[in-house]
């Protein structure tokens, strides 16, 4: 099983509590390829711990120094229902955002208020590709029309942290 860190941040938004997510770069060789996540990946050989992974994921991918944020938990771990793939999701404070910087594994990153992922219209269940098959997935529509929908892993993350916020959604 291959083990993989994310890191789920949070700043203060206009509208309240905002979480940052990335849109990945289309590549034929990642099964991810052009879905909303966090910012992470693959541990490392010369990583200490998933902690490290996700800090040091975060900042190849944008530029982003997990280390000047506050860091306040970990949800539990996800398994992939498709992939081998077991995730440790990172929970982070930022109290000010650097200017960030993409590579080439991300197309775009954006923030959104927590209120508006809890919105009850924006569950849904909505066809989705994974692997080259279309599959039926529960989602969240995001409050940008351009974007996929938020489904699989991170939406699986999305769910478990909304809950321990008192804000479940199905």
């Amino acid at each position: 099983m291959t083990l993989t860190a994310v890191a789920l941040v949070i700043r203060r938004g206009q509208e309240g509590p905002e979480l940052l997510f990335i849109e990945r770069a289309t590549h034929e060789d990642d099964p991810w390829s052009g879905n909303i996540g966090f910012p992470g990946g693959k541990q490392e050989n010369n990583d200490a711990d998933l902690r490290q992974t996700a800090e040091r994921e975060t900042l190849e991918e944008l530029g982003l120094d997990l280390q000047r944020a506050e860091a306040v938990g970990r949800l539990s771990d996800i398994v992939g229902a498709h992939l081998p793939v077991r995730v440790t999701c990172f929970v982070y404070i930022l109290h000010d955002l650097p200017h960030l910087t993409l590579n080439g594994e991300i197309r775009d990153v954006f923030w959104v208020p927590l209120a508006l992922l809890c919105e009850e219209a924006r569950q849904v269940s909505a066809e989705v590709r994974f692997a080259g098959e279309a599959l039926q997935a529960p989602a969240i529509l995001l409050p940008h029309a351009e974007k996929p929908v938020l489904w699989g892993i991170t939406f699986r993350l999305v769910r478990q942290f909304l809950e321990i916020l008192g804000c479940p959604i199905p």
